[in-house]
Formats: structure tokens, sequence, C-alpha cells
């Protein structure tokens, strides 16, 4: 069986001068869906939707190559921490080996 390896991003966003959910959401879609068109990641925004002025967002991938898989997702916070105009409070990364179906 081969080794699959599933790989989470997470960061926690925060913009305290924002006043509104939209101008808050005016600032972080921009940045997912980039990050969705630029590497090949599912993004989802996962807390903090009625919040103004923080949410937590997350990307996921999967691969058969740990090292790989750890350099894409570094890759996408450092994505994240350039193109915004938020703060990123708290983000890690994470990963977990699968076993595969048998071939």
């Amino acid at each position: 069986m081969a080794t699959i390896y599933v790989g989470v991003y997470l960061a926690r966003l925060e913009a305290p001068w924002v006043t509104s959910l939209k101008e808050k959401r005016s600032l972080i879609k921009p940045v997912t869906e980039k990050l969705k068109s630029r590497f090949p990641v599912s993004v989802a925004r996962l807390d903090g939707l009625d919040a103004h002025d923080w949410e937590l967002i997350g990307a996921t991938a999967l691969s058969h190559d740990r090292v790989w898989l750890e350099g894409l997702l570094y890759r996408v916070g450092d994505f994240v921490a350039a193109h915004g105009t938020f703060r990123v409070a708290e983000s890690r990364v994470e990963l977990e080996a699968w076993e595969g179906l048998e071939r």
C-alpha cells in the first residue's frame, strides 16, 4: 500500500481596524480566491464569519510526497502573509500520513 499525506494550513487573520463584515470580506476573499488559482489546494473560510475583525481560514492538499506537500503549504502561508492587508496572528501546518488503497 502507498502512503498518502494529507496536509492542512490554518491561519487566524486579524484586522482590528475593520468595522463591518463587508469590509472584512473585501480583504479576505481576494486572497482566498488567489490561493485557489495559484496553488493546488482547497481553501475554506472556517470560523469568525460573523466577527468583523478576525477570521480563520484553511487550505488543504493531498500528495504521495511529504516533502513537496509540506513545502507547498509553507508557500501558501508565505503567500497569505505577503498578499493580505490583515495581520496573520497565528498559523500552522500539519501533515498526517494515511495508508492508501491496495493496488
